[in-house]
């Protein structure tokens, strides 16, 4: 099987040619070569050789490109051209690993480093003129949607325990039908494992996994199996999570991780998984922030209730909710009302309150914290009455509220 250049940019930009040159003797693997086969778009160049990675910051340097010592005890540089990195590994196998790190050597054949590799797909080599090289049958599987472990199952996880959840997450990503049966069985039985991970790397794979298109066969297997309890707690909400997936999908939503995880945790354990997994704080307070809303979210929502809400948490928000009570609806034929919803948020323009605290002090009120209280109380009479714009309502509205107020 051969990639034709021609056809693929990330192969002929000036930035790949100039760092394939300048090694020699090497090829693109992994992802980039993965993608290509399957004619999904590549975001990231990996490049795999035999020189060793003092040879490779030499090259590199000698062609006047930066070259960063990112994981230099494990054999990886990064390249640096024309401000785009390229992450190159020398040809390694693991000598010794412990389900989290491995110590390696380095290594001039191909077909070694090829089988300490996860999955086939991800063992697939290219060169700069698109000869594409496969010695663990990674085109077959990768063509039948197979994610499949390369050799024994176990012996893959044992050496790190991370591969369990990146089997689920390949399987939403680019696999067909069931999960294989050999690497589930495998899965299920050294769950265990997970439990030494960091929360930043299981973060990772729960949220990349949740990006998929359609993630329900990976999660169930992973239920089924007790190893989506190992990794989040609690009692988890699958029926609500499958039915925002398939809003998602009946109206071209693009998946969205962090409210997928909201759909599926209960709320009791948001804070608690918020921590497990190291969130960011944006992450973390977008998940409580949903998980603990308390307003009245109903498809029958009258066009006054949306400008008052939308005023209140802001468009933003307001999405959210519509997106999370509406996988709560188990009524068809609301969806008309839903999507509605969803379009007053787009339209939706922040009205501005018109009075100042100087409009309160004009009134007769003395500086100091009442104008504020008198404020709000005037705003909250504005919001609820929809954002009249009448000047004559609003000023006799305020000075209603300076008369009822004792100061």
């Amino acid at each position: 099987m051969k990639l034709d250049p021609k056809r693929h940019s990330w192969m002929t930009s000036p930035e790949a040619r100039a760092v394939m040159a300048a090694l020699g003797e090497a090829r693109f693997v992994g992802g980039a070569v993965r993608n290509a086969l399957l004619g999904r778009e590549v975001t990231e160049v990996d490049i795999a050789t035999p020189l060793t990675p003092d040879e490779v910051v030499k090259r590199l340097e000698d062609a006047g490109l930066k070259s960063v010592p990112t994981g230099i005890e494990h054999g990886t540089i990064t390249a640096i051209a024309q401000g785009k990195p390229f992450e190159v590994t020398t040809l390694r196998r693991d000598v010794e690993t412990d389900g989290r790190h491995a110590v390696v050597a380095f290594s001039t054949d191909w077909a070694e480093d090829a089988r300490r590799r996860d999955f086939t797909m991800n063992a697939l080599y290219a060169s700069a003129g698109g000869e594409v090289f496969d010695t663990v049958g990674g085109i077959g599987d990768l063509e039948a949607g197979r994610v499949r472990f390369v050799g024994d199952p176990v012996t893959r996880i044992r050496e790190d325990y991370l591969r369990i959840l990146r089997l689920f997450r390949f399987h939403a990503w680019y696999g067909n039908g069931e999960i294989d049966g050999e690497a589930l069985r495998a899965a299920a039985a050294e769950k265990a494992g997970l439990k030494g991970l960091s929360g930043e790397r299981v973060q990772k794979e729960i949220l990349r996994l949740l990006e998929a298109t359609d993630p329900m066969t990976s999660l169930r297997a992973m239920a089924a199996t007790g190893i989506l309890g190992e990794v989040l707690p609690g009692a988890l909400n699958l029926p609500r999570l499958e039915r925002l997936i398939a809003n998602d999908t009946d109206n071209f939503f693009a998946p969205d991780a962090v409210l997928r995880l909201a759909a599926l945790l209960p709320e009791n354990d948001v804070r608690t998984v918020a921590d497990k997994l190291r969130l960011s704080n944006q992450q973390r307070d977008r998940l409580v922030d949903l998980c603990g809303a308390r307003e009245k979210i109903v498809s029958y929502l009258s066009v006054k209730e949306v400008r008052k809400l939308l005023y209140l948490v802001g468009a933003a928000r307001f999405k959210d909710r519509v997106f999370l009570k509406w996988a709560e609806d188990t009524k068809a034929s609301n969806a008309i009302q839903w999507r509605a919803l969803l379009a007053l948020a787009d339209s939706w323009q922040r009205p501005r309150f018109p009075l100042t605290g100087q409009n309160v002090i004009a009134a007769g009120v003395p500086q100091g914290p009442l104008i504020g209280r008198i404020l709000s109380e005037v705003e909250e009479w504005w919001i609820d009455s929809d954002f009249i714009d009448d000047e004559f309502s609003l000023a006799e509205r305020l000075k209603a509220v300076v008369q009822a107020t004792a100061y």
